[in-house]
């Protein structure tokens, strides 16, 4: 069979989602190769680019590599390129540095702000269309703060402490709530008072938010006036300086820092491909997402536009980059196949989410079912999570969770700081020593003495073990009569039996978790382990781990690994009906030395930090600048 060739230019949503979905359909054709071209080495959140300018995440955070994305895919090679044309004639996809040929080609070259020409957006103002320039807002927005902290000039002074958005779509309601959200810890760190640091959101419409259902956007102008944010409607912009905009009734505005969010377009880059173009300048497209002059050039993504449902196309947003890439995959698995392409947009929109700072948001979900707050939020995350699943990407969706989550500062995530690890680990050192200890004193017994279970032959009488066994298995409802599932159960049992006994040995003996084992557990267990020599085998195996449990914990290795197989451990326990209520503690205490105890005093300081580099090396190959077959791809 012929070698085939797919091109995907362009590493956002669309481009990614496409690249997945036909490395995963063609991992056993040997004869198709993918090419995805892009002039970065990773794809970029781009919906959470006002996370980094607001300064809510790592700078990183949201760039997501691609050679990580696509590990263990022989069938994709990734070029990192700027492409620079499509020769049909030819079929070939040409960059500065090189030409790829193709049997289909996928173009998902994303889009970009649109300022309409409005005078002085280009030259003052500041846009939110890629990680760079979310980078290059936020150090503005730290300088103009500092400067503005310490401006003697009340009219200089106000202009640098007042920052306007224009536009509310998603980007600017998303970009001015996460900014306030910012607002008290740039006070903090710059001595102002909080309210000497404004916030402005000018619309040309008479309404906000258009986007949404009239009383959803209600609920966010609502919030946002409790915020102390000041909403224009009916204000269009009509020129930008250094130190103040120029307003359509013929006021000005100071302000030295202005966000423009009023608009998108394709990327200039889709005039160089020589095909039909309709509205701000998105590439037109047939409902099996083909252009007009090639039936082997597909366009998905924010850069196309298909007017079968609207004259305006459809929404620019991962909904409707993700479903038209999936429209031109099929295709071309069929195109491949020898087969016409068929397959036709299907517009699926299961709701809008917004987010209005890192706490607060308003979600419409298949237009019926509303939220705000909480629920808004958590929602807009699960459908950020999905896409990693879509994508197939368990590595990033974990890095998701951390950054959103568990690495944020200044309590900015969905559960107000509760989550971030912000405590020093020092102080859990002597909690994981003191646990540690007490998993090797627990063993002693069982390694030396009249008890021990290490002797040739086990001095505990095996006829003790089933009686005990069959009249806790007879208690619980169970018909325990042999010898073998005796013995099954006792293993378990004698395994919580002799646990940190030293806690009981004065006073009152305390209450029991459990009276007995519940008939569920005798029964797994009695399945597990069916006669004598798997019970006493058993028996023996939990010690050396409860062995290994304690010296992990003693010396910092593996902490995580060892205190959830503490809680695992403390659990089978107390099922067993020989656990105590006095030692529960234990459960508590291993969930606490999860967060990184190791690391302070602990060999975990070091072997973590390797295993993360020369694994993650291993596994996902080594980032690099460029990507391509020339640089030893």
């Amino acid at each position: 069979m012929a070698q085939k060739n797919i091109v995907v230019v362009g590493a956002g949503f669309a481009g990614v989602y496409a690249t997945k979905r036909l490395a995963k359909h063609f991992k056993r054709d040997r004869d198709v190769t993918i090419t995805l071209i892009d002039r970065h080495s990773y794809f970029t959140y781009m919906t959470e680019l006002h996370e980094v300018a607001a300064d809510r995440v790592d700078e990183h955070a949201i760039q997501y590599d691609l050679q990580h994305l696509f590990c263990r895919r022989k069938n994709v090679k990734l070029v990192t390129d700027d492409v620079t044309t499509i020769d049909r004639t030819n079929k070939l996809v040409k960059t500065k540095h090189g030409a790829y040929p193709y049997d289909a080609v996928i173009l998902g070259i994303g889009s970009q702000p649109n300022d309409f020409g409005t005078p002085g957006v280009a030259e003052h103002g500041f846009t939110l269309g890629s990680w760079e320039q979310a980078v290059a807002l936020k150090k503005h927005i730290k300088d103009v703060i500092a400067r503005g902290a310490v401006e003697h000039d009340p009219e200089k002074r106000k202009a640098l402490l007042s920052i306007v958005v224009v536009g509310s779509g998603f980007t600017g309601t998303e970009t001015i709530g996460e900014l306030r959200d910012w607002r008290d810890t740039l006070a903090a760190e710059n001595k102002l008072a909080p309210e000497d640091i404004t916030f402005t959101l000018m619309e040309m419409a008479p309404t906000i938010m258009n986007m949404l259902d009239r009383a959803d956007a209600a609920k966010a102008e609502r919030y946002f006036e409790r915020q102390h944010v000041a909403v224009m409607k009916n204000t269009g912009v009509v020129g930008v300086h250094a130190d103040h905009v120029d307003l359509k009734d013929g006021s000005t505005f100071p302000t030295a820092t202005l966000i423009w969010t009023a608009g998108v377009k394709a990327s200039d880059q889709a005039a160089n491909f020589g095909l039909t173009q309709g509205r701000a300048g998105r590439i037109v497209v047939n409902s099996h997402m083909q252009t007009e002059a090639d039936p082997t050039v597909y366009v998905v993504g924010d850069v196309a536009i298909y007017t079968g449902n609207s004259d305006r196309g459809e929404p620019q947003i991962v909904q409707g980059a993700e479903a038209s890439a999936h429209t031109a995959v099929v295709n071309i698995e069929s195109q491949l196949a020898g087969q016409p392409a068929t397959a036709d947009y299907k517009a699926s929109y299961s709701g809008f989410m917004v987010s209005l700072g890192s706490k607060y948001g308003v979600a419409n979900l298949m237009g019926w079912f509303h939220l705000s707050g909480f629920f808004a939020m958590l929602m807009k995350h699960l459908v950020n999570m999905l896409y990693f699943i879509q994508i197939y990407s368990a590595y990033y969706l974990f890095h998701y969770v951390m950054h959103e989550f568990f690495r944020t500062r200044n309590q900015r995530n969905l559960f107000r700081g509760h989550l971030s690890r912000q405590g020093n680990v020092l102080w859990t050192v002597p909690a994981r020593i003191f646990l540690g200890a007490m998993w090797i004193v627990d063993c002693i017994p069982k390694l030396s003495g009249k008890e021990s279970w290490f002797v040739d032959k086990l001095r505990l009488p095996f006829s003790w073990l089933q009686q005990a066994a069959t009249s806790g298995a007879s208690a619980a409802g169970a018909d325990a009569t042999s010898a073998a599932s005796g013995a099954a159960a006792e293993t378990t049992k004698a395994a919580g039996k002799a646990v940190f006994s030293l806690s009981y040995q004065y006073g009152k003996e305390p209450m029991m978790v459990f009276d007995q084992m519940p008939k569920w557990m005798y029964n797994i267990t009695k399945t597990l382990i069916p006669n004598q020599d798997v019970a006493f085998f058993m028996q023996k195996a939990m010690t050396i781990v409860e062995v290994l449990i304690g010296l992990a914990l003693i010396f910092g290795l593996f902490t995580w690994l060892s205190g959830a197989t503490s809680v695992m451990f403390t659990a089978i326990f107390c099922l067993s009906g020989m656990f105590y209520w006095v030692n529960i503690w234990m459960i508590p205490m291993a969930i606490a030395v999860m967060n990184g105890s190791g690391r302070a005093f602990g060999l975990d300081k070091w072997v973590v930090p390797y295993l993360q580099k020369h694994l993650g090396h291993w596994r996902y190959g080594t980032q690099r600048a460029l990507y391509g077959q020339e640089r030893g791809q």
